[in-house]
């Protein structure tokens, strides 16, 4: 299930900011080489990234789910100064393209990528984050989200990637463990005092949430 037309997704994407060369790039070879695709952030979402990034000028970032590097870059580029990026993914396979991707941007040097398990990694990250993205496997939302709500200061964000599922968190029959896993977690979100939230149908739906 579409959640927009292929003519509403470009007209938005045209009325947002051009990707760069190197983003360009990333999106052009992650669907010529790399299985799964469709897990790109891409042009519209990547603007979207950027801009909460931007408004907030995070200081720490913590990023779960790296893929190939397209939205750690864009995610990257409302780093302060002195701002560093955390991003964690536990294939090993794609290591070398996405640090060779990393190796071309500008914003390179601010991004600490972790190889291995988030689950292990994330509790030795001594660091207080300003934006937290959470796009990996989405069995472990509610632990990743454990994990790191007291990592995120106070008046932070959790962003949380594809929480509507093409639309099938609103079944009433849920026909797959994965629709069951992402419709709890999204039921744990919103009774959640810690926090205000809210979900964007952003290309897969995305949950913004701040902690109060």
């Amino acid at each position: 299930m579409d959640l927009l037309s292929d003519e509403l997704k470009s007209y938005l994407e045209s009325s947002c900011d051009p990707e760069s060369d190197l983003l360009k790039q990333i999106d052009r070879e992650t669907h010529l080489k790399v299985s799964l695709p469709r897990m790109l952030s891409g042009h519209y979402q990547g603007r979207v990234l950027s801009m909460f990034s931007k408004l907030i000028h995070p200081r720490r970032i913590l990023e779960v789910g790296t893929f190939t590097g397209y939205a750690t870059l864009c995610l990257a580029e409302g780093l302060s100064e002195d701002g560093i990026l955390h991003t964690i993914d536990i294939n090993a396979e794609l290591e070398d393209t996405v640090r060779a991707s990393f190796d071309k941007s500008d914003l390179g040097l601010k991004i600490k990528y972790h190889i291995g398990n988030a689950l292990e990694i994330i509790p030795n990250l001594n660091e207080i984050f300003d934006l937290i993205f959470i796009d990996a496997d989405k069995k472990n939302n509610e632990s990743y989200y454990n994990l790191t709500i007291d990592k995120l200061r106070s008046g932070g964000l959790i962003i949380v990637d594809n929480v509507l599922w093409s639309g099938k968190v609103i079944a009433e029959k849920k026909t797959d463990s994965a629709t069951t896993l992402i419709s709890n977690f999204n039921e744990m979100v919103s009774a959640d005092q810690r926090v205000e939230k809210l979900i964007l149908p952003v290309r897969d739906g995305i949950f913004i949430i701040r902690k109060k």
